[in-house]
C-alpha cells in the first residue's frame, strides 16, 4: 500500500507518515514493481500500534522505547501515563481557578485583568511571610474582595491569616456572599476560617450571614452563629446561649451576649429563668459558670436567684453568688 493510500485510509497525514519514516519509527519495507515504497501488513500493524500508544499520551521517543525495549513493561507505562495525566489535570484545574477568579473580578479593561493577575500572584506566593507582607501592603482601593476571601479561606498560617483578615475587612461587605457559601464547605478548616472572617468584618450583613448557620451540624459554626444571633437581638437563642455556658464552649462570649440580650433588649427575665432551669441539673463547674453569668443580668428575678444561691451547698457557687450580689448593690 502506497503512502497516499495509507494516509487516506488511516487519517494520518502524509507529512506525519514521512516523519515516522525519517526517524525510523515506521518505515515502508516493501517495493512496488515500479520501484515505489510500499507499506506491508506488518508495517501497518506497527503504524496503528504507534498511533494507539500516542493516543494514550506517549511522546514519539517514549513510543520508540516501547517498541524496541524488550524490558519495557506495559504496566509501568500505564502508571507513568496516569501520573502525567494527573499532573496535567492539576495544572489545568489551577488555570481554571485562576481564570474564574479573573472573571469574578469583572474586568472592564486589560489593565483590570493585569491588576487582578498581580493580586493573584501576590496572594499565591509560596512563602507565608511574603504573603503576609503583600497583604499588609494592599490599600483599600487595591483590595479585591473575592480574591482576598479565597486567600483567607485557604490560609492556614496564623500570622498571614491575620493580615489577610485585616485586608479583607477593609473591603466591607463585598465578600460576605463568598464567605457565607464557605460555611457549607466539606473542609472544616475552610468553614472555620469563613466564621472568623465574617466575625472580623462584623457588619450587620456579615453578622446576619453568620447567624443563618444557627442550626449548622458543625458545633463550632453553630456556636458562633448562636452568638451572632444573640448580638442581633434574637431572644430565640437564649436557651442555646445558656447551653454554651453549661458546656464550657464559648462560655465567656455566650455570657456576654446573654447579658446584652438582658440589658439592651429587655429579655432579663427570660435569661434568668433559662439560667435557673439549667442550675437545677448542671454539674458543679457548669453551675459556677451559670452563677457568674447572672452578674450581667439585671432585674429583681436575677437578684432573687442570686440570693437563693448564697445558701448553695457548693461553697464556690455560694461565694460567687455573694460576691455578685455585693457588686450589684451591697447585698450579700
Amino acid at each position: 500500500m502506497l503512502i497516499g493510500e495509507v494516509s487516506e485510509r488511516s487519517g494520518i497525514t502524509t507529512r506525519m507518515l514521512r516523519h515516522y519514516d525519517s526517524i525510523g519509527l515506521v518505515s515502508p519495507s516493501g517495493r512496488s514493481p515500479s520501484g515505489y515504497r510500499q507499506y506491508s501488513d506488518d508495517d501497518l500493524r506497527r503504524l496503528f500500534y504507534v498511533e494507539g500508544l500516542r493516543s494514550l499520551g506517549l511522546g514519539l521517543r517514549e513510543v520508540a522505547e516501547a517498541l524496541t525495549d524488550l524490558s519495557f513493561h506495559p504496566k509501568r507505562m500505564v502508571e507513568q501515563l496516569i501520573a502525567g495525566t494527573r499532573e496535567r489535570l492539576r495544572r489545568d484545574q489551577e488555570l481554571l481557578e485562576r481564570l474564574n477568579r479573573v472573571r469574578a473580578s469583572d474586568p472592564a479593561a486589560w489593565s483590570d485583568v493585569l491588576h487582578t493577575i498581580g493580586l493573584m500572584r501576590g496572594l499565591d506566593l509560596a512563602d507565608a511571610s511574603a504573603r503576609q507582607r503583600f497583604a499588609l501592603s494592599l490599600t483599600e482601593e487595591e483590595g479585591n474582595a473575592a480574591l482576598l476571601a479565597e486567600a483567607v479561606l485557604s490560609e492556614s498560617e496564623p500570622n498571614t491569616a491575620g493580615a489577610l483578615l485585616w485586608a479583607l475587612a477593609r473591603t466591607g461587605d463585598a465578600a460576605v456572599v463568598v464567605l457565607a457559601r464557605a460555611l457549607d464547605s466539606e473542609d472544616a478548616g475552610r468553614r472555620h476560617r469563613a466564621v472568623a472572617a465574617l466575625t472580623k468584618i462584623g457588619s450587620p450583613a456579615a453578622s446576619a450571614a453568620l447567624a443563618e448557620a444557627f442550626a449548622h451540624a458543625d458545633p463550632f459554626v453553630s456556636a458562633r452563629a448562636t452568638l451572632a444571633r444573640g448580638l442581633l437581638g434574637d431572644s430565640g437563642v437564649i436557651d442555646a446561649l445558656v447551653a454554651l455556658i453549661v458546656d464550657g464552649r464559648d462560655d465567656i462570649e455566650a455570657a456576654d451576649v446573654l447579658g446584652e440580650l438582658a440589658s439592651d433588649h429587655g429579655h432579663a427575665d427570660e435569661a434568668t429563668n433559662a439560667i435557673a432551669n439549667a442550675l437545677s441539673t448542671a454539674e458543679p463547674a457548669s453551675r459556677l459558670r451559670l452563677t457568674t453569668a447572672l452578674a450581667d443580668i439585671p432585674g429583681p428575678e436575677a437578684t432573687a436567684t442570686l440570693r437563693s444561691l448564697v445558701e448553695d451547698d457548693d461553697r464556690k457557687v455560694a461565694l460567687t453568688a455573694s460576691a455578685v450580689l455585693h457588686h450589684r448593690g451591697g447585698e450579700a
